[in-house]
């Protein structure tokens, strides 16, 4: 079996790779919104903007929205300039804007650091309000809370934020305080891996039914889908639809798929792992399209080349792994192939 694995492999790097055809722009052919991170950094690179301009219509600021950024410097001096030239591009544009993310289990905590009771309550209200209040009318959408499931599924993370208001707790003051600062905005939940560990599927179904039952003003889910080539077929279409039963709509929000695998005796060459992205990305875009209209929100990919990817960044990147639409040069590879085929 060795041998044969080895011998496929070899095979496989020999065989060229079919060359996409030339594909309409990936907004031009969605079911909604198209969109991209975007890093403030990009805008200064003009290949990267002609890029951006040709395929999306919305954006999302990757990092420079996120509380790291924003209170680097303390609660009273918080960082808006790079957030303000990524809403400046994309209002240049005409391209609309998400806003990502509010509260999140893995930021804050060192800002917050020695404030109790009624100030961190201050604190903690404050900052939604400086932040969604700042961009009112400029977003068009939040991930209000991000990422409050456990890897496993087995429940909800402890925070810093828990730990003051209890675990629904948190999340729906954070949501109260996000629809007083913006009335108009579609306020997410944001949350990654529901359609590839079930466990954690099942748990995030349960707590949006227990926030709405709640009255917390959610009014969308947001699936990040960083997809990866060994989910089982069939796993993402079936969470899709188990979602979609509340009939909130539903932003595909950090879409990525790595060809990478933690199996380290995995043989499996270039164009196997291939044809197993594209299934996986032309099964999730298959099922998005298979909502109904009012619930396709959004379908956005985290970075449009493979070279922005935070896949590629640092000790990560091995220079093969190719988890996006378009390679280093702009050209469309086979994911971006999938998406307009499932799109279609």
């Amino acid at each position: 079996m060795i041998a044969s694995s080895l011998a496929l492999a070899a095979c496989d790097r020999t065989s060229a790779e079919p060359t996409p055809p030339n594909l309409p722009a990936l907004k031009s052919v969605a079911p909604a919104p198209f969109g991209t991170a975007i890093k403030a950094m990009q805008i200064d690179d003009p290949d990267w903007v002609a890029l951006a301009r040709a395929q999306v219509c919305q954006l999302t600021p990757e990092w420079e929205m996120k509380m790291e950024y924003v209170l680097a410097d303390g609660l009273d001096r918080p960082r808006f300039d790079r957030s303000d030239r990524i809403a400046a591009f994309a209002a240049r544009n005409g391209m609309a804007l998400h806003g990502h993310t509010l509260i999140w289990y893995s930021q804050g905590a060192e800002a917050f650091a020695g404030l109790s009771g009624a100030a961190f309550d201050r604190a903690f209200d404050g900052y939604v309000a400086a932040v969604a209040g700042r961009y009112r009318g400029k977003v068009r959408s939040w991930d209000v809370v991000n990422e409050p499931i456990l890897d496993d599924g087995s429940g909800l993370r402890d925070c810093h934020w828990s730990a003051r208001y209890g675990h629904d707790g948190y999340i729906l003051r954070a949501f109260e305080q996000a629809r007083a600062a913006d009335p108009d905005a579609v306020l997410f939940l944001n949350e990654y891996n529901q359609e590839s560990v079930p466990a954690k599927g099942i748990q995030f179904l349960k707590l949006v039914e227990r926030l709405l039952k709640a009255g917390c003003p959610l009014q969308g889910l947001g699936l990040q889908s960083h997809l990866w080539i060994d989910i089982p077929e069939g796993a993402i279409s079936t969470f899709m639809r188990e979602a979609a039963q509340f009939g909130l709509p539903i932003h595909v929000s950090e879409l990525d798929c790595t060809l990478r695998t933690e199996n380290r005796l995995d043989l499996r060459g270039a164009g196997q792992r291939t044809a197993l992205q594209t299934a996986r990305v032309r099964e999730l875009a298959e099922a998005f399209t298979a909502l109904p209209a009012a619930q396709r929100f959004a379908f956005t990919v985290w970075g449009l080349r493979d070279t922005d990817s935070w896949y590629r960044q640092g000790d990560k990147d091995d220079g093969r792994d190719r988890p996006l639409p378009f390679d280093g040069a702009g050209r469309p590879g086979p994911m971006a192939a999938a998406l307009a085929q499932g799109f279609a």
